[in-house]
């Protein structure tokens, strides 16, 4: 569609802008949030595709003991991640794609875990793109997502909303609600939030589960 292409269009010359300085902005700032997301992932599983890999900050988290693919729209930020992985010796990623999340060129059931490290709310279709997160779980799989994700209640709810264009100009969303995802695995039926987690710095990043229905959570 022209409105998704065209955005999609505008995140990679943000990305393209913000590649060269992206990990010394971000890291230490989503450090925690990136720790626990690559934990989860693990605990839940050892094929994880990772959308919206960026520069590769959650890809060292990870352990070896995993299999890791990561995808991103741009490839500025995917050639800093191929980098990041030979310098680093990071040897469980196998692989690093420019992809697009609305469209993910894997078969059905490709993974355990699909991860997305502060992605969703820049996505311009995220219910499309987790319908196609959806597809390429195994049986027990979970999306796990990271992000800024706030209820929209109050001064702060006011706050994000007022800020949203122009923070949406470095790369970012401070509109996105919590319980757009919510609505999303509830209209599905067959996913569940199995938990929400508070992250650095003092809850301003929340960490989601989703677990599909009929497994353990």
């Amino acid at each position: 569609m022209p409105e998704l292409r065209n955005r999609a269009e505008d995140q990679q010359k943000i990305y393209q802008r913000w590649a060269p300085v992206y990990d010394r902005f971000y890291r230490g700032i989503l450090r925690d949030g990136h720790r626990k997301l690559a934990a989860l992932a693990a605990a839940a599983g050892t094929d994880i595709l990772e959308i919206g890999v960026g520069t590769g900050l959650t890809l060292g988290h990870y352990p070896r003991r995993c299999r890791v693919t990561g995808i991103d729209i741009s490839e500025h930020m995917i050639a800093r991640a191929r980098e990041k992985a030979r310098r680093e010796s990071l040897q469980h990623v196998q692989a690093l794609e420019v992809m697009d999340a609305h469209a993910l060129a894997f078969a059905d059931r490709s993974f355990d875990v699909v991860c997305l490290p502060f992605v969703i709310t820049l996505i311009p279709d995220p219910e499309r793109a987790l319908d196609e997160c959806a597809r390429v779980l195994r049986p027990g799989g979970e999306i796990i997502l990271a992000s800024k994700l706030g209820d929209g209640a109050g001064l702060q709810g006011a706050i994000e909303t007022a800020v949203a264009p122009l923070v949406r100009h470095i790369g970012w969303s401070s509109a996105f609600r919590l319980r757009r995802i919510v609505a999303w695995a509830e209209r599905r039926g067959d996913f569940a939030a199995a938990e929400i987690l508070p992250v650095f710095p003092n809850g301003f990043f929340k960490i989601v589960r989703l677990k599909q229905r009929g497994f353990a959570a």
